[in-house]
């Protein structure tokens, strides 16, 4: 059953956050931002190696304290924290029709237009520092299919709260990115493929894959063009062909992406389910259902704790219990599980939460990564909030 106390509990905190991103101008740091240090960048013996840089980068993304001050890191938009903004004022704006809202979302939209970058196929989005992973290197701006098609979803919401259709066109405009720039790794068969992270490499990771596929089929009911949901359809099919017996996804195809997680299974499974609504197919309506089932019974514990691992609690990572709400809400299982969205939520303003306002990192299992980070943890927790006080108005 729905709690009172609970319920009041993290209104209150939204409240609090709230106040930090505006205190904060919605401004901040990242968990991939050390390539921005002005000191490591002003020693090139350190700069032009990769194992260095993703050294580097681990370590501050691994730090329990901030040292990013001592370094030259600055506080920066992140574009993908700018759009999860911009989709979480539209909830408010859908909430309570406050003009204040509106001009938000016509601000960190109109922020956006600017800060994509124009050198590809279409408009398209990266990050606002390199970044060095495993995998590959990206520059910063590089564009990424994650980080373009959540702001692609993003200013599809402001289109809807605005009639703006610059908007409209600009995401359309972001397709022929995902159509002509990025990778693709084909089936045994060729009847489906995954779309690669960026142009720059050829990984097959499946949520990212997913995102693609989303953003697509979503400018497809707008627009009409089978030629989207065909190519999305492609996509969809490949990532749901991966899929365990189980109904788990491991994170990708490479032999260090084997692990399963919380959120990315989330998204995965929200990609599938807007592809089944806007495409009107029950295609992949088992693959769903086995997923979700996986999804719910495997990464929560009865204490409303959020695991990252499928077998393993730690580390408790705040993307977790935001995916939680955003999965609920879009495969519209909220009210069957309002409960549970409650009850983590609970736990993790309880346990995550600084009485500054602002949402901790990590815990992990010896300390706690307290540092304020704005796209990890603050835009994520902003966005499930809003969604929690949408489902709520529903009561």
């Amino acid at each position: 059953m729905m709690n009172d106390k609970d319920d009041k509990k993290i209104r209150e905190s939204f409240e609090k956050l709230f106040a930090y991103c505006e205190q904060e101008g919605y401004k901040g740091y990242d968990p991939y931002d050390s390539l921005n240090s002005r000191l490591f960048n002003s020693i090139p013996v350190l700069s032009k190696s990769a194992l260095v840089k993703l050294a580097w980068t681990q370590f501050f993304k691994r730090a329990p304290i901030n040292l990013r001050h001592l370094v030259g890191i600055d506080k920066e938009f992140n574009p993908k924290a700018v759009g999860l903004f911009v989709a979480s004022f539209c909830n408010l704006y859908k909430l309570e029709g406050k003009q204040e809202h509106l001009d938000k979302v016509v601000y960190f939209s109109d922020l956006l237009l600017e800060m994509q970058n124009t050198a590809w196929s279409g408009s398209c989005w990266g990050y606002n520092f390199d970044w060095q992973s495993r995998a590959f290197f990206q520059p910063k701006h590089t564009p990424t299919v994650v980080a373009t098609t959540f702001i692609g979803a993003s200013l599809l919401d402001a289109y809807e709260a605005t009639n703006d259709v610059k908007y409209l066109n600009t995401v359309r405009s972001s397709c022929d990115f995902i159509l002509k720039d990025l990778n693709r790794t084909y089936d045994d068969n060729n009847n489906g493929f995954s779309f690669s992270y960026s142009p720059l490499d050829n990984s097959v990771v499946y949520n990212a894959s997913l995102l693609g596929s989303r953003l697509l089929s979503r400018v497809y009911s707008f627009t009409g063009e089978s030629d989207l949901l065909d190519t999305a359809r492609k996509s969809v099919l490949f990532v749901c062909q991966n899929q365990q017996p189980n109904g788990a996804w491991s994170y990708g195809r490479y032999d260090f992406h084997q692990w399963i997680d919380n959120f990315h299974t989330g998204y995965n499974l929200e990609c599938i389910s807007d592809y089944t609504i806007y495409s009107g197919s029950d295609e992949f309506a088992s693959s769903l259902a086995k997923g979700f089932e996986y999804y719910i019974n495997t990464f929560f514990t009865e204490e409303g704790i959020p695991k990252y691992y499928s077998n393993s609690i730690y580390p408790i990572d705040i993307h977790a219990p935001t995916q939680l709400i955003i999965t609920l809400h879009k495969l519209g299982k909220y009210k069957m599980y309002a409960a549970l969205a409650q009850k983590v939520l609970s736990w993790t303003i309880d346990h995550m939460q600084s009485p500054q306002g602002y949402f901790y990192y990590q815990i992990n299992r010896f300390f706690t990564s307290k540092i304020p980070y704005m796209r990890w943890s603050q835009a994520w927790m902003f966005l499930a909030m809003t969604i929690y006080l949408l489902e709520d108005s529903k009561k």
